[in-house]
């Protein structure tokens, strides 16, 4: 039998194992092949349509693909790879069972290794970072997110306190790539929509910041459009800083660069994200960012029955 072990169901690993699960059909059905994909969820979460689903235009029944519906003839396993030994082609998966039932790990064994783990959000020492920031890279946080900016607007509406008013109708989001843009977008759009079935909050009331460490925002369209989009922001009494970077947000109160504090009860960080920890664990070659070397034709460098793609590799552009 041929084994194949695909780590990660994300958009790399879900739709490898659809391509894989097509092609060896036959072998499948004959028993001569097998594909085991890994992931901690029994989805594969679509993350570019995020901010539509923290704002409300779409469902976030949308957003996620069960893998299990679609990949019928894979063996999916809800889990983490924790380590992998690829000289004796095992892998090492902590499942729901090892906490639950207090079982031991599972040991899966494999011929040919697709690594597609993706990323982990990228975070930095800042003061007061791991209490009050909130992430933006799963469905469940952008969901979490949305109702928390809708909490804001009672907190403000109900209280009497102007502080309190003031740092609830604030929002800072701290990184000016797709999802940090995209997201203050979205959100300042539903938040702007929803104020007008408040009697005492005006949409004139809410405080938009977007924080970005580099003089340019959406650096993945190039300069004019990236300029563009600042124009747009602004022009929607969006507050964007560029150049500017967190220094800390203890007690609620968001420190930029620049010198400027925000009281604030809303502090997102969609400042990048780095690789899946997983890959640390693997004893493959890593570059100097923690990816895997890989070759053009996505091969792990120097490494036979290996391949990645995704976050977590480092492709060489041979354009």
């Amino acid at each position: 039998m041929a084994r194949i072990l695909i780590v990660g169901g994300g958009y790399v690993g879900m739709y490898t194992a659809l391509r894989l699960q097509r092609n060896l059909k036959e072998e499948l059905r004959q028993g001569s092949a097998r594909i085991t994909v890994v992931d901690p969820e029994p989805y594969m979460t679509y993350q570019p349509f995020l901010p539509e689903a923290a704002a409300g235009s779409i469902s976030p029944r949308h957003v996620v693909v069960p893998l299990r519906r679609v990949l019928p003839q894979c063996q999916v396993v809800i889990g983490e790879v924790t380590a992998l030994d690829h000289d004796a082609r095992t892998a090492t998966v902590e499942t729901l069972a090892t906490e639950a039932a207090g079982a031991a790990d599972t040991e899966i064994a494999y011929d040919e290794l697709i690594l597609a783990p993706g990323s982990v959000s990228r975070t930095l020492p800042i003061p007061g970072l791991a209490d009050h920031g909130i992430g933006f890279k799963t469905v469940e946080e952008a969901i979490g997110l949305r109702n928390h900016v809708l909490e804001q607007l009672d907190i403000a509406s109900s209280t009497r306190d102007p502080a309190v008013r003031d740092a609830a109708l604030t929002f800072v989001f701290v990184g000016g790539g797709y999802a940090g843009v995209e997201a203050l977008a979205e959100l300042e759009d539903m938040a702007r929509y929803a104020v007008r079935y408040y009697h005492n909050v005006e949409a004139t009331d809410l405080k938009w910041i977007l924080v970005e460490a580099t003089g340019k925002i959406l650096p993945e369209v190039g300069p004019e459009m990236g300029r563009y989009a600042v124009r747009e922001l602004r022009a929607r009494n969006i507050d964007v800083r560029l150049d500017t970077r967190l220094d800390s947000c203890e007690d609620r109160i968001a420190v930029l660069s620049d010198g400027s504090r925000f009281p604030t009860r809303t502090l997102v960080w969609t400042a990048g994200v780095k690789p899946h920890p997983v890959l640390a664990a693997t004893g493959l070659p890593l570059n100097g960012r923690g990816r895997l070397k890989c070759t053009a034709a996505l091969q792990v460098d120097g490494v036979d029955h290996a391949w990645a793609a995704g976050d977590a590799a480092a492709i060489p552009d041979l354009t």
